[in-house]
């Protein structure tokens, strides 16, 4: 793609223009803490398009994309075979309050990927997955405690806003005010990767837990992969107490494989929340697991959820043409292959120029850490990374045209259109700034 795109000196007083009328109407100027510049320092940016591996700003300058909308644009901006699928069914109306053909599409295509979704609900977020996949655990097993893990982000439900990851690290406010005591007392929370601590709890209130939910592989604290060993042991102990797992693929969800890191680690969860590329960058989410728990839900059972426009059919359109491009024989190989060219590379620019760093990767998602550390296991790893340095190189990659997460505790993201150009482009750009970094 060419980014020569004629763009004079940066009009920096446009973007503070947009930001300042912003912070006038919005907490922060910002619809979402995670789009906001707090874990770097500066004001965010005011992207108007996308297009494949590109983000454009509003002065038109082109960034390198490494968020790809948090996750959901697997495929890149603007696929022209998603939006023209989009365009299509958006001239046959926006939503109807009705069922509608594409919803059964939709799920027979999850359940096709994911076997262990024998049936599911369509909701319209993550955060909607994760608290119905947890309303629904409580009604089935009839216990109120739930385990969580320090550090992992399911959205911003009242149960799950306990030592938090995601925006809550970035922000320092690791648990969030204006969740009640009362409730937060029934969250349990757990060391990711350290299966004593689970069994501790699990000891401690043995008829009381209602379900364990985790991500497999954590994104909200940085990327740090779930160790098989003791994900297997969270299946045991479930197992052993009666409670059920939860696994929250919003991020993992057809990013580590088609199957999501259930498939990839080959382990069962009773429950899955899914969202991000079902959506293919529309708003959507997804609950489901055993056909068994499934059917306590309303309007068949007595677990009650509902929503408006949860199945719209724009979202579902874009989502499920996404998938159907998951299924060429070497769209997974090239993306896993892409992206350790990335992350291979950066680390080996670091070594040059003696920095400490170290990278973590699984298909297409993956982790920068300005550390000496050999391997990221744990939240208090996380926790010791020199978030300074990472700072400096955010800033210093944005100016160059390269767009990072802006912040130390979220994971990056690869899309099919990053091609080899496109790597190698970053990574001449890193050298430059790992040169220069002290």
């Amino acid at each position: 793609m060419n980014t020569s795109k004629a763009h004079t000196q940066p009009s920096k007083y446009l973007n503070k223009k947009l930001y300042d009328a912003a912070s006038q109407l919005m907490p922060g100027g910002v619809n979402s803490p995670v789009r906001s510049f707090s874990g770097v320092g500066g004001d965010p940016i005011f992207m108007t398009r996308g297009e494949g591996a590109y983000l454009y700003d509003v002065n038109d300058k082109p960034y390198i994309d490494y968020i790809c909308s948090w996750g959901p644009l697997i495929l890149g901006h603007a696929h022209p075979t998603v939006i023209e699928q989009v365009q299509a069914a958006c001239a046959d109306g926006l939503g109807f309050g009705t069922s509608t053909p594409i919803e059964i599409d939709m799920a027979t295509k999850i359940r096709e990927f994911m076997p262990n979704m024998e049936m599911m609900r369509m909701v319209s977020s993550g955060t909607e997955a994760t608290m119905s996949a947890i309303r629904l655990a409580r009604g089935f097993t009839q216990r109120d405690k739930i385990i969580k893990f320090e550090g992992c982000y399911h959205g911003h439900n009242d149960s799950l806003l306990i030592k938090a990851g995601s925006g809550a690290l970035t922000l320092g406010v690791p648990s969030s005010p204006g969740v009640p005591a009362e409730l937060a007392q029934h969250t349990l929370t757990a060391q990711f990767n350290q299966l004593d601590t689970v069994q501790a709890w699990f000891e401690k209130y043995p008829k009381d837990i209602a379900t364990v939910i985790i991500e497999p592989i954590a994104g909200n604290m940085n990327f740090i992969p779930g160790d098989k060993t003791f994900l297997q042991g969270l299946r045991n102990l479930c197992d052993q107490y009666g409670a059920l797992l939860i696994f929250d693929e919003v991020m993992t969800g057809f990013r580590i494989t088609r199957g999501g890191a259930q498939n990839y680690y080959q382990i069962k969860p009773d429950l899955t929340a899914l969202g991000k590329v079902i959506g293919g960058g529309l708003p959507v989410g997804a609950f489901g697991g055993r056909k068994d728990i499934m059917q306590h839900m309303a309007p068949i059972g007595s677990v009650y959820q509902a929503g408006t426009l949860s199945g719209n059919p724009i979202a579902l359109t874009a989502g499920l043409t996404t998938l159907q491009q998951l299924e060429h024989a070497d769209f997974y190989p090239t993306l896993e292959r892409q992206t350790q060219r990335l992350t291979q590379g950066l680390q080996q620019l670091a070594q040059q120029h003696h920095i400490p760093f170290l990278t973590q990767q699984q298909e297409s998602m993956f982790g920068l850490f300005f550390t000496d550390a050999e391997k990221i296991t744990t939240y208090q790893h996380v926790m010791q990374c020199n978030t300074e340095r990472f700072k400096q190189f955010f800033h210093a990659m944005l100016e160059l045209g390269v767009y990072f997460a802006p912040s130390a505790f979220e994971a990056g993201f690869t899309s099919i259109a990053h091609t080899e150009a496109v790597i190698n482009e970053t990574l001449t750009k890193a050298e430059t700034v790992f040169k220069e970094m002290k």
